[in-house]
C-alpha cells in the first residue's frame, strides 16, 4: 500500500509589536496559537508577548548563529505537513532580522511561505517623522565605525529618496556627528525613538540641531534615523552658456533654441532673446 502524499506545512512570517503589546493583530494571535512550532530570534522575549496572550505553542529559538541548523529542522517540519510562525523580537520577521535564508529555502522547495503583516518600526517611523514619504529607501543598520559611516553617507549624499536606518541608542550621538560633516549642517533629518512606547519621541529638524538636542544626555530606546531628500543643486550652467551650448549641439534655429533655455531656467523668453542678441553682437564684433 502506497504512503498517501503529505501535504506540506506553512511557514507563517508573523508581525509582532515593536513595543505597545497591543498592537498584535488578531490574525497573528490565531495563527501563533495554531502552528505546531513558533520560531521566535529570542524565546526568552517572546515568552513575554506569548505570557500576555496566553499563547502555549512550543518555541524555539532562531537566530543569526543557529539559522543553517535550525532551518533544516523547521524546513524538515513543514515537508511533514506541520506548520510553523517565524517571529522576531519585534516588527516583521526577516526585515533586518533572520528569515531571509529559510524564507529562500522555502521558496526554492515550493513550500508554502505566507506573511501576517503588522508592525514595522521602518514603516511606522516614516509615517509620523514629517519627511517626504512618496519615494524611500531603507538602508538598515548603520555601520558601528566611524570610518565606514562616513563613507555610507557619503555615497548617500546625493539621494533623493528620503533615507531610513536603524541605530544604536550609544552611538546616535557619534552617528549624528559624522552625517553632519558628510551631508552637511542643514540636512534635514528625523530622529524617531522609543516607537509606540511610553516615552516615544519624534524629533525633526537640521542635522545640527539634532546633534544639539541628543548630545544633551544619555540617548536610551529603538532608534530610526531618517534622513531627507539631499536638495536640488543650483544651476551652474549661466543663460550665454547654455545658449552656446545648445547653439554648438544642435542644428535649431536660434528662436527655438531661446524657448529651450527660458524653459530650462524657467525665465521669461524676452529676457533670453536679450542674452542671445549678446551673443549675436559678440560674433559680429
Amino acid at each position: 500500500m502506497k504512503n498517501e502524499a503529505v501535504n506540506p506545512g506553512v511557514l507563517y512570517l508573523v508581525a509582532t509589536p515593536i513595543g505597545n503589546l497591543e498592537d498584535l493583530t488578531f490574525r497573528a494571535l490565531r495563527v501563533l496559537k495554531e502552528v505546531d512550532l513558533v520560531a521566535a530570534e529570542d524565546t526568552r522575549h517572546s515568552r513575554k508577548l506569548f505570557s500576555h496572550y496566553g499563547i502555549t505553542t512550543a518555541l524555539t529559538s532562531y537566530f543569526a548563529h543557529n539559522e543553517s541548523v535550525k532551518g533544516e529542522r523547521i524546513l524538515e517540519m513543514l515537508r511533514q505537513g506541520k506548520s510553523v510562525a517565524l517571529i522576531t523580537d519585534a516588527g516583521t520577521p526577516a526585515i533586518s532580522d533572520p528569515g531571509f535564508l529559510l524564507v529562500r529555502a522555502c521558496r526554492d522547495e515550493d513550500l508554502p511561505v505566507t506573511a501576517v503583516p503588522g508592525a514595522s518600526a521602518v514603516i511606522a517611523g516614516l509615517s509620523v517623522a514629517g519627511l517626504p514619504t512618496e519615494r524611500f529607501a531603507f538602508e538598515g543598520f548603520i555601520p558601528p565605525k566611524s570610518t565606514a559611516r562616513r563613507k555610507l553617507f557619503k555615497t548617500l549624499s546625493a539621494e533623493k529618496r528620503t533615507l531610513v536606518f536603524y541605530e544604536a541608542p550609544h552611538r546616535l550621538v557619534a552617528c549624528l556627528a559624522d552625517l553632519m560633516e558628510e551631508l552637511g549642517d542643514e540636512r534635514e533629518i528625523a530622529v524617531v525613538r522609543e516607537l509606540t512606547k511610553l516615552h516615544e519621541e519624534v524629533f525633526r529638524g537640521t542635522a545640527s540641531e539634532a546633534l544639539a538636542h541628543f548630545a544633551q544626555g544619555r540617548v536610551r530606546g529603538e532608534i530610526v534615523l531618517l534622513v531627507g531628500p539631499a536638495p536640488e543643486e543650483q544651476q551652474q550652467e549661466t543663460v550665454q552658456e547654455a545658449l552656446l551650448r545648445w547653439r554648438r549641439d544642435t542644428d535649431l534655429p536660434m528662436r527655438q533654441i531661446v524657448k529651450e533655455v527660458a524653459r530650462q531656467f524657467g525665465l521669461p523668453g524676452s529676457d533670453v532673446y536679450k542674452e542671445s542678441l549678446k551673443l549675436r553682437d559678440e560674433d559680429q564684433a
